[in-house]
């Protein structure tokens, strides 16, 4: 288990003695690039977020994800079954197991996430201005 942690994170964890008291599966890391966050993804066997941006990454990668809140403002990672909401952190292996056996063969097609976000974007804007592009 790889835990990257914002620098504040750690400190209260190392405050508090959590970063001793860890198992030692778990290893905790300061913040990553975005690159070897992605590759990290990319290679997990399951991912815990709490960010929506995550939920995106994963649900692309075809990795599954658990987010741990009782909401997302990407609800199509759930209806595909890429990402599944976890808002009670006592259930979370569980939760993980049950995702993680749902893992699909295949990458899902995701509707409109095709890389032609800004031509749809540009298409509006001229429309929405009576211009031409």
């Amino acid at each position: 288990i790889l835990l990257p942690a914002h620098p504040r994170t750690l400190r209260s964890m190392a405050e508090w003695g959590i970063v001793d008291a860890l198992p030692g599966n778990i290893s905790v890391t300061g913040p990553m690039g975005y690159l070897d966050f992605v590759r990290h993804e990319h290679q997990a066997a399951v991912v815990i977020t709490d960010s929506g941006g995550v939920q995106e990454e994963t649900s692309v990668l075809g990795v599954p994800c658990v987010t741990l809140r009782t909401s997302t403002e990407r609800p199509v990672t759930l209806e595909l079954g890429t990402n599944i909401l976890c808002p009670d952190p006592m259930v979370l292996q569980e939760t993980v197991l049950q995702q993680m056996a749902c893992r699909p063969v295949e990458r899902p097609e995701i509707p409109l996430w095709d890389g032609r976000a800004g031509e749809r974007i540009a298409d509006a804007i001229t429309n929405l201005t009576g211009g031409s592009r």
